[in-house]
């Protein structure tokens, strides 16, 4: 059972597929980059041998041509395909340039050129195209990327495996945690294995619970003592007040210890509530019936409202119900009065199926209450009112023990809405 709110929980993505999504991401990423780099280098390496080819080519045909005046294959003088930064070479070395151009599975190429005599000597020219080093580097490219994702393929599923098991290992931790926070503070991990963050955070959690429950368990048994230990002095005073004269000091007074002992009261339900000790004693009531009895018991005005089963408001409409008529009747009065106490009127009672609604016009919940539930001793905003917080949480624990809901919230319009769902029976 919720005893305020619960916020809207967006919709996530398990960690599982996070890791395994970063894992494809980077293969990905890793294949791309040693691809492009193996691609460049290569391509480097080809157009480099190609240049040293060419350049070794004139060589040998200028040689030639100059000892016997012929051309050998491959060589030409002003080829009228040979890249314009070569047709008029400034000197008498060797220089090489790069065509792009395509023609009938030839290139593209490197060109080497030399003239042959003086300035306004025939250029001897000889053409080394790169097209079947291209081709395979092509094939290369191709080979890479089926590689990659073959890796890719087989890294995602073991990227899945390994965060799956991760994510058990966290999901443990994280539903012990759960638990721990709807007030289970026996729940623990245990060891966690792997020696790792996620053992390091379950120990954690562990030392966490522990803790709190030590806290806790002291702060009940000091809340329970505290009260045992007033109850007798408190009676005391409240037996000495009937020695005082009439007058208004007796009834201030009397005020005030009646103040006190019901105080004490609260503290000694909230220790037997603490330490389990209450059981209901059920039994067939009329609902509308228990309701406008525990409100006539407050001394506070509030109106009640019994609809039957079709929403149609009647007085005569009664829902049967099974349950401790004499908690029904302390968690409405709870209700109603904090509706007083901390609302503003006027305080309206709905009782509609298994549902009793309390409502006042007040400046409604704090939006910490609503957050985290009722706290003992702290009743909110200022504007809430003055109180020692305790008639909240007395209506939460005697809710648990019917199994009932009770829901806190706001209404649209303005004021504390608390909505008490009993079970089926």
């Amino acid at each position: 059972m919720r005893p305020y709110r619960r916020l809207p929980r967006p919709d996530r993505v398990s960690l599982r597929w996070k890791i395994a999504a970063l894992a494809a991401a980077t293969a990905c990423l890793v294949a791309a980059a040693v691809g492009l780099l193996v691609h460049l280098w290569t391509a480097n390496d080809i157009r480099s041998r190609a240049e040293m080819r060419a350049f070794n080519g004139v060589y040998a045909a200028m040689e030639t041509y100059r000892r016997t005046g012929t051309l050998v294959d491959g060589a030409e003088l002003d080829p009228a395909e040979l890249p314009p930064v070569l047709h008029r070479p400034a000197d008498g070395d060797r220089h090489t340039a790069y065509d792009g151009h395509v023609d009938n599975n030839v290139g593209p190429s490197i060109w080497a050129a030399q003239r042959v005599g003086g300035p306004d000597s025939p250029v001897l020219a000889v053409q080394v195209s790169m097209n079947a080093e291209l081709h395979e580097l092509r094939r290369l490219d191709m080979s890479m990327a089926v590689a990659s994702l073959v890796s890719v393929a087989a890294a995602v599923p073991l990227a899945a495996y390994g965060a799956g098991l991760l994510g058990r290992r966290l999901r443990r931790v994280s539903e012990t945690a759960g638990r721990i926070s709807a007030g289970d503070l026996d729940a623990r991990t245990g060891p966690t294995k792997g020696g790792d963050e996620v053992a390091d955070i379950a120990a954690t959690v562990d030392l966490m619970a522990d803790s709190l429950g030590r806290r806790l368990r002291t702060e009940r048994q000091f809340t329970a003592d505290v009260a045992h230990e007033l109850r007798t002095p408190v009676g005391g005073l409240l037996a000495a007040t009937d020695l005082l004269p009439a007058g208004e000091t007796e009834d201030l007074v009397r005020g005030r210890v009646r103040d006190l002992r019901g105080l004490v009261e609260d503290l000694l339900e909230i220790s037997r509530l603490d330490a389990g000790a209450e059981h209901p004693v059920r039994a067939h009531v009329p609902l509308g019936a228990v309701v406008r009895e525990a409100v006539s018991r407050t001394g506070f005005d509030a109106s009640v409202t019994v609809a039957d089963p079709a929403g149609t408001a009647a007085a005569e409409a009664e829902e049967t119900v099974e349950t401790d008529p004499r908690r029904l009747e302390r968690i409405v009065g709870n209700l109603v009065v904090n509706a007083h106490r901390h609302g503003a009127t006027p305080v309206e009672v709905t009782v509609g199926g298994r549902t009793v609604v309390v409502r006042d016009h007040g400046p409604g919940f704090p939006p910490d209450l609503l957050r985290e539930g009722p706290r003992r001793f702290h009743t909110g905003a200022a504007e809430r009112g003055s109180g020692h917080g305790l008639g909240l949480t007395i209506a939460l624990g005697q809710a648990r023990i019917l199994g009932a809901e009770l829901r806190l919230d706001n209404a649209p319009d303005g004021g504390a809405v608390a909505t008490l769902s009993l079970p089926p029976s």
